[in-house]
Formats: C-alpha cells, sequence, structure tokens
C-alpha cells in the first residue's frame, strides 16, 4: 500500500514537472537556444537602450585650410555638433560610399546652425583649396558648415593617427596611393569625441561610415547630442 502512494507520489511529481518544463524545452528547441540555461539567459548581454553617450575625449587641437582657403580650427565649431573623417578626393575605393553616407548626413540636419561636417584630406599634395571645391561642388555639397580641409601632409598624418587614433598612410600599392579607415568621429557641443555602445556595454569609439547601420546610428545620436 505504501509501495502504492509512493508511486502516486513520484508520478504527481513527474506530471507536473512534464506540465511545467516540457513547454519551456519544446520553445528552446524551436528557437535554438537548447544549451542556454535560465542562469545563462541572465547573464547573456542585452541590447543597450538607453540614450546616454559615451565620452571618450578631448577632440584634439588643429588648424587647416578649407576649400575656400579659410583658417579653419577645431574652435570654429565651437557649440555645434559636428562629423569629422578623414578621406581623399581621388580615392577609388571607400571614399565615394563615404561621401554618399555624409550626403545623407548633410541633408538629414541641413539648415541647422548648430550642426556641421569636417572632411580631412590625407592628400593635401594634390588635394589644394581650388581641388576641394570644385570636388564639394561636385558632390553636391549645400551646407556652409561643411568644409573641407587640407594643409600639411606630415601635420594631418600625426592629426589623424595621434590626434583621433584613426589610421591614415600612404602606400604606393593601394589603390590611389593612399590608406585610411571609414569611420566617423562624432563631436558634441563642447568639443568631446562621443559615441554610443554596443551590445555588450563597450564604448564602438567611431561609426562606420561605410555601412547604413552606422550611418543610422549617428544620425540618432546627432539628434541626441543636439538635445543636450
Amino acid at each position: 500500500m505504501l509501495k502504492n502512494k509512493s508511486y502516486i507520489g513520484i508520478s504527481f511529481v513527474i506530471l507536473i514537472f512534464g506540465i511545467y518544463a516540457v513547454p519551456k524545452i519544446v520553445d528552446r528547441i524551436k528557437n535554438d537556444k537548447v544549451v542556454q540555461g535560465d542562469r545563462l539567459d541572465r547573464a547573456k548581454p542585452k541590447s543597450v537602450t538607453d540614450d546616454k553617450l559615451v565620452t571618450i575625449g578631448a577632440v584634439p587641437n588643429f588648424e587647416l585650410v578649407n576649400q575656400d582657403n579659410v583658417k579653419i580650427s577645431n574652435k570654429t565649431y565651437k557649440g555645434k555638433v559636428y562629423v569629422l573623417e578623414f578621406f581623399f578626393s581621388k580615392c577609388p575605393t571607400i571614399c565615394p560610399k563615404m561621401n554618399q553616407s555624409m550626403l545623407i548626413i548633410e541633408k538629414t540636419f541641413f539648415g541647422n546652425p548648430n550642426f556641421g561636417i569636417i572632411s580631412i584630406t590625407i592628400d593635401p599634395e594634390y588635394d589644394t583649396p581650388q581641388v576641394l571645391k570644385d570636388h564639394a561642388k561636385l558632390l553636391g555639397v549645400k551646407s556652409a558648415n561643411w568644409n573641407f580641409l587640407t594643409g600639411d601632409k606630415e601635420y594631418i598624418f600625426n592629426l589623424a593617427i595621434k590626434g583621433f587614433n584613426l589610421y591614415a598612410g600612404e602606400n604606393k600599392k593601394a589603390a590611389g596611393g593612399f590608406e585610411h579607415s571609414g569611420l566617423f568621429a562624432l563631436i558634441d557641443k563642447n568639443g568631446n569625441i562621443r559615441c554610443r555602445k554596443d551590445d555588450y556595454g563597450n564604448p564602438i569609439l567611431y561609426y562606420d561610415g561605410l555601412d547604413k547601420k552606422g550611418v543610422r546610428n549617428i544620425q540618432k545620436d546627432i539628434n541626441i547630442l543636439l538635445e543636450e
């Protein structure tokens, strides 16, 4: 009699366990999460959805000449949110895509006096102010706050590599003779480089100017900085 009661009790426990656990197991199989337990689920990084942007540090001081042969510095953009890139007009690879991304950003914030763009050439020997002016016209640039800057090559390389920690270099084997990143720097009104976090909570540092998602993200974050 006792044995029968024990069997009944065990059967009842198994039944309850089945009612609770089986649906969860089936759901994990459907979603390819068989190896993830509740503890692992809680430990898994979640997407960062807060609007708080990380401050990387102050933008390095710089002074260069724009397409109108006017001196432009980081102080020129004090009180403005701006996006900065390194490029060169003869670039046959990533620059055309970067140009198109910048044009999208320009169009989104066109007419906003508190926003601007800076494009610094890494081929200043060719990219004179007049060449940059023609390049801007060819692209269809309309914003008065988009400056194309040129100057001493060594100065610009140091600004890119040591100042912004963005790679730029001369390479005769590379298409166009130069190499550089396709990344955009985002600077706030106080002259600080800012960025969002990735899904693991780490600062992304810079935005991918070659990727649609990167362009969408920087537009969202420009809006955040404009409201600060």
